[in-house]
């Protein structure tokens, strides 16, 4: 499971990464004025805003969808462990029962012989 989050974290990263580089290159490249460049800059920057926010909500939507199913799994275990231990003590109670009537004397009634 770390796996698939360390993968999705790598990805949002170069996903970001290469829309600034991407955005500095063409705007490097680009034959027009000042003006123009900074009507650009700034529609990327929203843009770019945009897609950061789109990536957020969808990093929390599969946060989200991770913890409901980590706390599945955490009451699915506690459930069987649970099992488990009441099997077992059952097991040793009609394991110990045969013993324990075995290893208890039988008292003697010493008052009927007289």
């Amino acid at each position: 499971m770390s796996d698939n989050n360390s993968d999705f974290g790598a990805f949002v990263s170069g996903f970001l990464i290469g829309g600034l580089v991407g955005a500095a290159v063409s705007l490097l490249f680009a034959p027009q004025s000042g003006e123009e460049t900074r009507t650009l800059i700034y529609d990327k920057g929203i843009e770019l805003k945009d897609q950061a926010g789109g990536v957020i909500d969808d990093t929390r939507v599969r946060a989200e969808e991770l913890a409901k199913e980590a706390k599945y799994l955490a009451e699915d275990l506690q459930k069987r462990g649970k099992s488990v231990a009441e099997g077992q003590k059952k097991m040793s109670k009609k394991e110990v029962e045969p013993e324990k009537k075995a290893a208890t004397p039988k008292k003697k009634d010493d008052t009927a012989k007289k």
